[in-house]
């Protein structure tokens, strides 16, 4: 594998050993990197609302979300991250440092919804869940389940595939200690609206992580003018919920406990439990 640069501050990626800066500018080689240079980047709320509306794929959206920067910040704090701050057993690692897109089957019946990608994981790999503890127990269980071809995700590009899924996310940056604001998480929403816009032909199901992921697929399918039942649902874990489109459809919201090492290693959440509710997907 390459060793690091010094004179240019690039570090070896960990499947393909080519060198790259942190963050990781668009178009450079990055395995799934979904931009170009010329990918043009919300700046503001009003570029996000502008920018998703007119997304007419699920690549072109990805390519938008992957290098939005619309919230400061979210961006000082993963860029700060990529950087300076990291982890000690990545540190000879790039660090991708801009918004995670979504992952998956873009044609998928199945939408997982989770909340924001994890400093030293997404931030570094730029792919969902891949490259920490969360990634592990969810990716594991999605293969049990069918959805992958391989139980691990180390890195982009380790040839890890989802089929009939694809996982979205409220927040699409990492931000400090796992708590985007209330601002934030709405400047974030027109993307997961277009991801729900797109998927609505053919969607049957969503699993939501977490109450935040709960909470963001009720939102979305609200501004959406989908109907959702009054009082709202309440999530917990096997909660499910049917939202039914302007078209009539009927999808089926069920909710998991985020797959959090606070949830895992302290048993709130098993294997088992995870592997009942992506069943019923």
């Amino acid at each position: 594998m390459a060793a690091r640069t010094p004179a240019t501050g690039r570090d070896p990626h960990p499947v393909t050993g080519e060198l790259f800066e942190s963050p990781v500018p668009p178009g450079t080689g990055w395995p799934g990197d979904p931009a170009t240079p010329a990918t043009p980047v919300a700046g503001s709320a009003p570029d996000v609302v502008r920018l998703a509306a007119a997304a007419s794929s699920a690549t072109g959206l990805d390519a938008l979300v992957s290098v939005c920067r619309a919230c400061p910040r979210l961006v000082e704090w993963r860029e700060r991250v990529a950087t300076t701050g990291r982890r000690a057993s990545f540190a000879d690692q790039p660090y991708w440092g801009r918004p995670a897109p979504s992952f998956g089957d873009p044609d998928a019946p199945v939408l997982v919804v989770g909340l924001a990608p994890a400093a030293n994981g997404a931030n570094r790999t730029g792919r969902m869940f891949t490259g920490d503890r969360s990634g592990d127990w969810l990716y594991a269980a999605l293969f049990r389940a069918g959805f992958a071809n391989q139980p691990t995700a180390v890195a982009a590009g380790d040839g890890l595939e989802l089929r009939g899924i694809r996982i979205v996310a409220a927040v699409r940056c990492a931000p400090p200690e796992n708590k985007p604001s209330t601002a934030e998480k709405a400047t974030c929403s027109p993307w997961l609206d277009r991801e729900l816009a797109m998927s609505e032909p053919g969607l049957r199901s969503m699993l939501a992580l977490g109450s935040i992921g709960w909470d963001a697929a009720i939102a979305a399918a609200r501004r959406l003018g989908w109907s959702v039942p009054r009082p709202k649902p309440r999530f917990g874990h096997g909660a499910a919920a049917e939202l039914t489109t302007p078209s009539g459809r009927v999808v089926v919201l069920h909710g998991s406990y985020h797959v959090s090492q606070q949830n895992t290693f302290t048993g709130k959440l098993t294997e088992e439990m995870l592997d009942e509710v992506l069943a019923r997907l």
